[in-house]
């Protein structure tokens, strides 16, 4: 354990973003517990990117289950000694169904991973971080531009990814007394396995389906470094990166 490094979790670490944020951490000098439900599909990140565990970790986590995500916060602290980190970053949506023709239980599953697993994370981080020496860290919550401008059959989605925007100011105003800092980076069509089906065309409010302009989710990546680079006295406290063409500023 080297204790001048400082120590990160980020969930949803498999794939897209939480990969490229994880890998970006590691490569800026933090050791990292990358957390996901594919436990294989950690590993092989770690495998390929030639990771030692003395710099990162895969722990198998489900973010909505309470007592999955206490033994992601202990394997960590047993690895690393400490968190001064957490990246919010896992999620799902439900299928693009009419509103109406939704069944509860797509609901209840993006709420449970998107809203609830967030908030728990966040629990497990406080705990450790208002307790340890020197005292605080940093959240960073994965919110999304969906929470403004919503997508077509996407109310499970968009209506969580609201709720973080709520969650982030609370944990800032909570997070102050213990030197816990709490930002939120919302983003408009990173490269990613999720953003794919963009390429080739997605539905859009007017009815039509259109290809989005994309960019690389390498800018994701930097933009969490920095927001996790900054003194626990200065916080980036919202903001937006997206691809710049993407129809969402505007009437589309």
């Amino acid at each position: 354990m080297n204790s001048d490094k400082k120590v990160a979790i980020v969930t949803g670490a498999g794939t897209g973003i939480g990969k490229a944020c994880a890998l970006a951490l590691v490569e800026a000098g933090y050791q990292v517990a990358l957390a996901g439900r594919n436990l294989e599909r950690l590993e092989r990140v770690l495998e390929e990117a030639g990771l030692g565990p003395e710099q990162a970790i895969a722990v198998g986590t489900d973010v909505g289950d309470e007592e999955s995500v206490q033994q992601l916060f202990d394997r960590t602290v047993t690895a690393f000694g400490r968190l001064d980190l957490l990246f919010n970053n896992a999620g799902t949506g439900a299928p693009p169904l009419p509103l109406e023709d939704l069944k509860v239980k797509h609901w209840q599953a993006v709420v449970n991973t998107n809203l609830t697993g967030a908030f728990l994370c966040t629990q497990g981080a406080f705990r450790i971080m208002k307790n340890q020496t020197p005292q605080g860290g940093r959240i960073i919550n994965n919110g999304s531009i969906s929470a403004e401008s919503p997508r077509p059959n996407s109310a499970p989605y968009t209506a969580t990814k609201h709720a973080i925007t709520g969650l982030t100011k609370s944990t800032s105003l909570d997070g102050r007394k213990y030197n816990i800092a709490c930002g939120q980076i919302d983003i408009g069509n990173a490269a990613t396995e999720m953003t794919e089906p963009m390429r080739r065309g997605v539905p859009q409010a007017n009815g039509e389906i259109a290809v989005e302009p994309m960019m690389d989710v390498r800018h994701v990546a930097d933009a969490v470094v920095h927001m996790a680079a900054l003194p626990l006295e200065a916080n980036v406290q919202f903001i937006t990166l997206m691809a710049t063409a993407m129809p969402f500023i505007g009437r589309g």
